[in-house]
């Protein structure tokens, strides 16, 4: 699948990513959203030489939905220190196995990244003689559930690697499709079932409140779900 714009202007683009793509290049050499905006933007705009656009966030590789990029420094820079401050609001959806014991709550861990595996552990505790430890904190809400398979609506307040993928398989309820944290089985397009549906800011140049929804994928994991609990995604305002 291509990625689709959902959001532009003169300082930022908004593009759905598909699961499978990397956010930023790496040693793989493999599809990058980054490099895809910059040919849309030279394509459509007819641009001569290089193009400025920098992600202002990342989404993991076998995630979907909304990210955000800029097109100038200025934006880059005001956007950057949005995210830094907390001043981002990102909702997700997620469907995982299981039902969780709460159905709402917020969770607070300590997480450690194992470079090695490139993988994350969570603590409920900071653990001892691990610096490197990083609070990570979302609210999560359960949509629907039928008790084996559960739609949840997750608001992370910190922005940490893996974070949402770690945090919601520590309460027993692994995201569908991802092995790493404890899913039973791959999803057909090695995806897992985690989507970046929404954010909501101030735009960083006009300093006008912004929300940009990401449609669900096709998949048949999100179907039902697409159908009967989340709503038609709004145009951005």
């Amino acid at each position: 699948m291509e990625p689709t714009v959902i959001f532009e202007d003169n300082h930022i683009l908004m593009l759905n990513k598909p699961a499978g793509w990397l956010v930023q290049g790496d040693k793989t050499g493999d599809p990058v959203l980054a490099d895809w905006g910059k040919i849309y933007l030279k394509n459509k705009y007819e641009k001569p030489g290089e193009v400025f656009l920098q992600p202002v966030h990342r989404l993991d590789r076998p995630v979907s939905g909304v990210v955000l990029l800029a097109r100038t420094s200025k934006a880059l820079t005001r956007l950057g220190n949005l995210f830094r401050d907390r001043e981002i609001q990102k909702t997700y959806f997620a469907v995982v196995a299981g039902r969780p014991h709460i159905p709402a709550d917020e969770l607070r861990h300590f997480l450690v990244k194992n470079r090695e595996n490139n993988t994350v552990k969570a603590f409920f505790k900071m653990p001892k003689n691990q610096p490197e430890a990083k609070e990570a904190i979302l609210n999560y809400e359960t949509i629907w559930s039928d008790g084996e398979r559960s739609l949840l609506k997750i608001k992370p307040l910190t922005g940490r690697p893996h974070q949402i993928r770690v945090q919601i398989s520590s309460i027993g309820c692994p995201i569908l499709g991802d092995l790493k944290y404890g899913a039973a089985a791959p999803l057909p397009d090695a995806s897992i079932a985690l989507h970046a549906f929404q954010l909501e800011f101030e735009h960083p140049v006009r300093l006008e409140k912004l929300v940009v929804n990401a449609p669900l994928p096709g998949l048949d994991v999100w179907k039902d779900w697409r159908a009967k609990f989340i709503s038609p995604p709004e145009k951005a305002k």
